[in-house]
């Protein structure tokens, strides 16, 4: 449980870090923004209390906030994401079978992850950039940013559980 608890802390911490000083020098075109923070959110555990996914999807969307100057708009995407994330996690998971606490491609396997993160992607990234627009006019092209820069967030994730994945299932 410890050894959990500090994982997320670090992943947290590295996670913000990472997105507001290193990855905003690596938009493409100012179209494609990768924002690979959410995968705070998409690797908390699956057992994990319902208030502590709010608070600390709170928390980080906060977090990107305070950094990136944006009044509030990160923070209602994590909520949101958050929200989402508890139905998808209850209609994805298998019955029965093996059980794993933590939602990675190693314990899950690619298909079933790439799903997962896919759909919270989305969910995330139009909700943030329709809401960054905020404008029925604006609405195809931030839908469109916002679908090319889930592609761009959703490939950095997968690279990156290839990457520093934990090695046991």
């Amino acid at each position: 449980m410890i050894r959990l608890i500090t994982a997320n802390v670090f992943r947290f911490i590295f996670l913000v870090l990472f997105q507001v000083f290193f990855l905003p020098n690596l938009s493409l075109y100012n179209i494609a923004v990768p924002y690979i923070y959410v995968m705070f959110i998409i690797l908390l555990p699956v057992n994990l209390d319902n208030f502590w996914i709010f608070l600390l999807s709170f928390l980080i969307g906060l977090s990107i906030d305070a950094f990136s100057n944006t009044i509030g708009l990160h923070t209602a995407a994590c909520v949101l994401m958050a929200f989402c994330r508890i139905g998808i996690l209850a209609i994805m998971i298998p019955k029965g079978g093996e059980f794993f606490p933590e939602p990675t491609i190693r314990n899950y396997g690619f298909r079933w992850f790439f799903t997962y993160s896919a759909i919270l992607v989305v969910i995330h990234h139009v909700f943030l950039l329709n809401i960054e627009y905020f404008r029925i006019s604006e609405f195809l092209m931030a839908t469109y940013k916002a679908i090319i820069s889930s592609a761009y967030t959703l490939t950095l994730i997968i690279i990156s559980q290839y990457l520093f994945g934990s090695r046991k299932r």
